[in-house]
């Protein structure tokens, strides 16, 4: 976007105490969030499968959806490994992403955020990531998950996720991804922004000429 008039990225921040996390890792792998065909549910189960564990869908299917959810998804969902849950408020998504082994984020555009990142985050949860738009500046690769440019260093990396340690999953979210962290950021920013304005309207300052006097 050349055209804008870009100043900073601020990332997304949410309530710490939103989510709780759980430093055991479950029994399934998760997928939340919508079915699309940029958001690549088709690959989630793809690596459930060639893994050979279960996989939980929470997602919503938008109208504009309807026809690929018909088409290319629900024959998928057969599966014995395959549960599809339907779409979850955030009272759920605890317990879902935080009983979860891993959090599936296999999307195939570039993904301005990707909130249900941090979620997992925040539950404890690691993320195994495409790497794609915002997904990098998110997942820490081996830290919080894995960023993976392929199918096959995807589901090899179903096979690591145990070497990821929960708690620094936590960790991570309370110092990156707080909506207070988010909320100071701002305000740093417009206080620095508005300095410079008025340090630059200062100097753009000329003394205005005296009105004539009247004779």
């Amino acid at each position: 976007m050349p055209g804008a008039n870009w100043i900073a990225n601020i990332h997304h921040g949410l309530p710490a105490a939103l989510y709780k996390p759980r430093f055991e890792p479950g029994e399934y792998l998760a997928f939340l969030g919508r079915i699309s065909p940029e958001k690549r549910p088709d690959r989630a189960i793809e690596m459930a499968l060639r893994s050979g564990m279960r996989l939980k869908i929470a997602a919503k299917v938008d109208r504009v959806d309807q026809e690929y959810f018909d088409s290319e998804i629900r024959p998928l969902l057969k599966h014995r490994l395959i549960e599809f849950i339907g779409e979850i408020g955030d009272h759920e998504k605890s317990e879902f992403l935080g009983n979860a082994f891993a959090y599936l984020f296999p999307i195939g555009w570039p993904e301005p955020f990707g909130l249900t990142m941090i979620e997992a985050m925040a539950c404890g949860t690691p993320t195994i990531a495409f790497r794609c738009g915002s997904v990098p500046e998110i997942i820490t690769d081996r830290v919080t998950g894995f960023v993976v440019d392929d199918m096959g260093s995807a589901v090899e990396s179903v096979g690591h996720v145990t070497e990821i340690d929960r708690r620094t999953c936590r960790a991570v979210f309370e110092e990156r991804f707080t909506v207070e962290r988010m909320t100071s950021e701002y305000v740093a920013l417009y206080k620095r922004y508005i300095g410079e304005r008025g340090e630059a309207e200062l100097l753009e300052y000329d003394e205005p000429t005296p009105p004539a006097i009247l004779q």
